[in-house]
């Protein structure tokens, strides 16, 4: 592809060669996407209404939590040791054959087991639940790789908006699906479709070729042999991942960084539902929740309209900021239309922030090294998640709302205009969250780690433009050449 072309045929084309390879894994992944996280979903809806346990329903988001971040490390290994499409496929047989040992236990445990939260067949059927949703994760390693090796560099911007769409039709749907399949007959509808679904996608992509006859094998990370006798690293190689990741001047700053939004965001989630409901009532937080799930597909497809410009990390953090300083703004009045534009911010701008950092994994990581990269990443990223939805919940609860309640010192001091009460309480602590994390992004966007991680992205990006197809070429391998 000369220079020229790229300005002729700016959107991101799906019709020919490996592009509709990943065309086809990208519909494959958003359908198996789906139906993981509808047995998430779903497994926690059914959990509560058996037991009524809130303690229940924060455990299978602590144990789905602490797997991704435990496991995240060892799926990177597995998808750069071995052939993405196998990796795919092995996933969700493993996935398949997790849910029918849980339909079948399901079957055969009396109902009267699963209404106690301290009966041991609910949490082993709870377990194996969440480690078949768990076994689905190496997909959503697996697709960024593709990304890489499927489509253009010039082009992969575009194609990451495209993943983000498919995850925001999997936010959009899977809560409506999940609720109406326990509300039709509990855990066994759910199970039964999700085999049936599993299933299919393993007979779907036995009929797509993905053209990489061999896994590349990751070269010696500072000449130490990568933890290969044979000199290419094989297995988890922490070390040699480590070193790459730290070897990328400012990329070690923006996992972190990444890390910091998630255990900021995870904050906001754990409170979101709380402080919705007692602006309106549950059934319009349901259909306020779809429409904004709808413009993260929007914000997804602007993406693979537009694409992200010559600098995705500039974007990034300006995305951030722009999120932070919304998410600041709403709670200062109890207001649902406050709320609704603060949210509507934050998920048409998600799939930006989301498609950028995978953009720059993309280019400044080798490719046999992004499994392992990305798994990385992940696992980092997730770390702090649990420990924060575990965390404040309590601190609200026991501190800031008598904070701002009765004769609180908060209440006080700035209860007659911003209100007291549990709602407010839990709107001051969206305040100050939403101030720390606009104060970090603007530290990142003024830091050294910030202009060398744009220094590194745009010399890679010169690099391969210099080098026109040939470097595009050198980039990938061999089989991928004449795709």
């Amino acid at each position: 592809m000369t220079p020229s072309d790229a300005v002729e045929q700016p959107r991101l084309d799906l019709r020919h060669g490996t592009q509709r390879v990943f065309a086809h894994l990208l519909v494959s992944n958003g359908v198996v996407g789906v139906m993981n996280y509808t047995v998430w979903f779903a497994v926690t809806f059914w959990v509560f209404l058996e037991t009524r346990s809130v303690f229940a329903t924060g455990m299978i988001s602590g144990i789905f939590l602490v797997a991704t971040a435990a496991t995240g490390i060892w799926f990177g290994s597995l998808v750069d040791d071995h052939r993405k499409q196998v990796v795919m496929q092995a996933s969700a047989l493993a996935s398949a054959l997790v849910y029918g040992v849980c339909l079948a236990l399901y079957l055969l445990t009396p109902a009267a087991a699963f209404t106690d939260v301290g009966s041991w067949q609910l949490w082993t059927f709870v377990v194996l639940v969440m480690l078949g949703v768990i076994a689905g994760n190496p997909r959503m390693i697996a697709l960024p790789v593709c990304v890489s090796l499927l489509v253009p560099a010039d082009r992969r911007d575009r194609a990451n908006g495209l993943v983000g769409t498919v995850s925001g039709v999997s936010m959009l749907v899977t809560s409506v699906i999940s609720g109406v399949l326990v509300a039709a007959g509990g855990m066994l509808y759910v199970l039964l479709l999700a085999v049936a679904v599993l299933v299919a996608s393993v007979a779907h992509l036995a009929r797509v070729r993905v053209p990489e006859e061999q896994p590349v094998r990751a070269t010696p990370v500072d000449g130490d042999g990568g933890g290969g006798g044979d000199g290419a690293a094989r297995g988890v190689d922490l070390r040699g991942t480590w070193r790459l990741v730290r070897g990328v001047p400012g990329l070690v700053p923006l996992i972190l960084f990444s890390c910091f939004n998630n255990v900021i965001g995870g904050a906001f989630m754990a409170l979101m539902d709380a402080y919705g409901l007692s602006l309106v009532s549950v059934q319009v937080w349901g259909l306020l929740w779809g429409g904004l799930s709808a413009l993260m597909i929007i914000g997804g497809l602007l993406v693979a309209r537009v694409g992200l410009g010559s600098s995705p990390v500039r974007l990034l953090l300006l995305a951030n900021a722009v999120s932070w300083a919304a998410t600041m703004l709403f709670p200062l009045s109890a207001s649902v239309v406050g709320l609704t534009v603060a949210m509507a911010v934050f998920m048409l701008l998600m799939p930006f922030a989301e498609a950028a950092e995978q953009t720059v994994l993309q280019r400044v990581v080798p490719v046999e090294r992004q499994g392992r990269v990305f798994g990385f990443a992940q696992s980092v990223e997730q770390a702090a998640s649990p420990f924060t939805a575990f965390l404040i919940g309590p601190v609200t609860q026991f501190a800031v709302v008598p904070f701002m309640s009765g004769d609180g010192a908060g209440a006080a001091a700035i209860g007659g205009w911003f209100g007291t009460g549990q709602a407010r309480a839990i709107a001051l602590v969206f305040v100050v969250l939403g101030l720390v994390g606009l104060v970090v992004t603007l530290l990142a966007l003024a830091s050294p780690q910030y202009r060398a991680l744009r220094d590194s992205y745009t010399r890679s990006r010169a690099a391969s433009s210099t080098g026109g197809e040939e470097q595009e070429r050198a980039e990938v391998p061999s089989p991928l050449r004449h795709g």
